[in-house]
């Protein structure tokens, strides 16, 4: 059996696969800020954010809720293209390794490009859809 016939045949399997490995970064750390918000509040202040409590809900939303949405494969291209573009905001605001030096400086670029490459990844997901086993083939 070729490798791409193989792929082919279990194509929904790993679709389903890749919303929850991509998804599970999301769900767990929407989830903190959830239980957490006055901490997440906290923090956006502490890096400067304006209006830290409406970026701690927008936080939330997109990463619980959205991230929810994606992994039950609910309005999955639509969504997983909004959370391409919140991931790589993020990347620039929240991971801005050009301003940095030292150590600090890798470490804050490795998130930076981390968000860059789960973009891909979101991307991807807009262009092939969820698969067979969603809300949106139901």
């Amino acid at each position: 059996m070729r490798y791409t016939s193989l792929f082919e045949r279990y194509k929904d399997v790993l679709l389903l696969i890749a919303r929850i490995l991509l998804m599970a970064l999301f769900v767990i750390f929407g989830w903190d800020k959830f239980l957490n918000f006055s901490g997440t509040v906290s923090y956006m202040q502490s890096v400067g954010l304006p209006f830290a409590t409406l970026a701690s809900a927008s936080a939330l939303i997109m990463e619980l809720v959205v991230g929810v949405a994606i992994l039950i494969g609910f309005y999955t291209r639509p969504l997983a293209f909004l959370l391409c573009l919140y991931t790589l905001i993020t990347a620039l605001i929240g991971h801005r390794f050009w301003a940095l030096t030292g150590g600090l400086r890798l470490d804050t670029m490795i998130h930076f490009y981390k968000n860059v490459s789960i973009a891909g990844g979101l991307l991807l997901l807009c262009l092939t859809g969820p698969g067979k086993y969603s809300m949106d083939r139901r």
